[in-house]
């Protein structure tokens, strides 16, 4: 039975710090190279080099262990990490549902926990479905969907350069390039002259999405479905979101009818982020 870090720790630390020790963190990568991502708190500075030795002899496919220094920030949704011990070179291919996602975590935003959620969105997905997503990072949904769905037509919009040329490697390394399209910009500037209209609409960003919903919603054919990623804190955590929604499409002359409402992940106590599915019709 693998042991768990805490107890690979045992005897190392003061029982005071293995306490703090986290349990839970990200790992990206494959069972060939992988990085951890974990946050520490600053009582356990003096110990992080031992925790990221642990953490390596328990996970042996970690060769880098990098260490939260920030809240996600900046238009590109990217964290300050810095390397606390291993590998300066953090790039890897993550493999994830059949696909895989070459990344450098310390250049892009990109949650291995949201794994499910891609499931879950692929699995809505029509064939023949023509689909948008706007802020989509190194590639995994609309990769994901074109996996799953050999007719679709997937419209990828990252403003992150990084990203986007890691949205355009994994295209190709996933054999998806006769359904995915990689445009670099900002969904403001490059949605609207698209010249064309979408089944579904993917506005994965829970910070900052509802600024860019008068762009979304005209682009949606009537009938279109609006996938809406927002945080909410507990206890209601939708209302806001879909008065958000409502009051965008009636802005824009439409009309929201929400079919789903959905926990993604917490983001810390109390505050989650959360979906909102709506269909967009004409009024």
């Amino acid at each position: 039975m693998r042991h768990d870090i805490r107890t690979e720790l045992r005897g190392v630390l003061p029982e005071e710090a293995l306490r703090l020790v986290p349990r839970a963190f990200d790992i990206i990568g494959s069972k060939q190279k992988a990085v951890a991502i974990i946050e520490l708190p600053e009582e356990l500075r003096e110990y992080e080099r031992q925790i990221a030795a642990a953490l390596m002899r328990v996970h042996k496919n970690v060769v880098s262990v990098l260490a939260k220094e920030s809240e996600r920030t900046g238009e590109f949704r990217i964290r300050d990490l810095r390397l606390v011990a291993g590998d300066p070179d953090t790039e890897v291919v993550h493999k994830e549902s059949g696909c895989l996602f070459k990344l450098d975590p310390r250049r892009v935003y990109f949650s291995p926990r949201e794994s499910a959620e891609r499931e879950r969105i692929a699995a809505k997905v029509g064939d023949g479905e023509s689909i948008l997503v706007m802020f989509s990072g190194v590639g995994p949904f609309p990769i994901c969907i074109a996996k799953r769905h050999e007719r679709v037509r997937a419209t990828a919009v990252e403003i992150n350069p990084h990203a986007h040329n890691y949205c355009v490697e994994n295209i190709h390394l996933n054999r998806v390039g006769d359904h995915v399209t990689a445009i670099l910009g900002d969904v403001r500037e490059i949605c609207p002259n698209l010249g064309e209209t979408f089944d579904r609409v993917l506005m994965p960003l829970p910070k900052g999405a509802h600024k860019f919903l008068d762009v979304a919603i005209p682009l949606l054919r009537d009938g279109g479905i609006l996938h809406f990623y927002h945080w909410a804190p507990e206890p209601d955590l939708f209302s806001q979101a879909e008065e958000l929604v409502a009051a965008a499409a009636e802005a824009c002359g439409r009309r929201a009818e929400v079919l789903e409402r959905v926990r993604v992940s917490q983001y810390s106590p109390r505050v989650w982020k959360i979906r909102v599915d709506a269909r967009i019709s004409a009024r």
